[in-house]
């Protein structure tokens, strides 16, 4: 892989960590294992990702999370309880791929990665919000289900083509902003609705 390629895989693999840390790992730890991809000498640091230890865990993680980002509410805490543990792994996944002995570049691939693995993961949580305004629970469920299917596929695309699967990453999380932004005020609305009581004035005999 070329410089570009690199930076556009980890791009891709922060923002789909965002959405999907644990499938991300799960996947590319079994790849790695039986050979399923060909990465590059430059990209030994992700060997630790093929360890059984390592891969059972993530398959652990990801169908929990299969199940959780399912049930409506129960996504919202999930994705509540994530909001450290998914940037941070954004960040050691990008940290890993660009590969580089420049300090500088480290440490420019943790804080992007992290940062993009965050906005990723901002953007689904308040899509999810504005999800679960509805009272039905089988939007939650479509809309999960696709979040799977997405992050699957871009996955492989990571894989295949990392500089077009950056560029369709990029495009579906400011989709996924787009929607935060709605549910925000969305939910702002909602709170105005909802009438106040007004404070009892206190009555005092003359």
């Amino acid at each position: 892989m070329n410089p570009t390629e690199l930076i556009a895989l980890a791009a891709s693999t922060s923002l789909l960590a965002g959405w999907r840390l644990y499938l991300v790992t799960f996947v590319t730890g079994l790849a790695m294992h039986f050979g399923w991809i060909a990465l590059p000498a430059n990209l030994h640091q992700l060997d630790i990702l093929a360890n059984w230890w390592v891969i059972g865990a993530a398959g652990i993680g990801t169908l929990a999370e299969f199940f959780a980002d399912k049930v409506q509410f129960v996504d919202s805490a999930w994705d509540a309880v994530h909001a450290f543990i998914r940037p941070l792994g954004g960040a050691l996944l990008a940290l890993a791929i660009v590969d580089s002995g420049n300090p500088t570049w480290q440490a420019l691939s943790f804080l992007l990665g992290g940062g993009a693995a965050l906005v990723a993961h901002t953007g689904k949580a308040g899509a999810r919000a504005l999800v679960n305004a509805s009272p039905e629970p089988y939007s939650n469920i479509v809309v999960s289900a696709g979040e799977d299917v997405v992050a699957t596929g871009l996955m492989a695309m990571a894989i295949a083509n990392p500089v077009l699967a950056a560029i369709v990453a990029g495009v579906v999380v400011l989709g996924s902003g787009w929607l935060f932004y709605k549910a925000r005020r969305f939910l702002k609305g909602l709170f105005n609705a909802v009438p106040r009581k007004r404070p009892m004035k206190n009555i005092t005999p003359s």
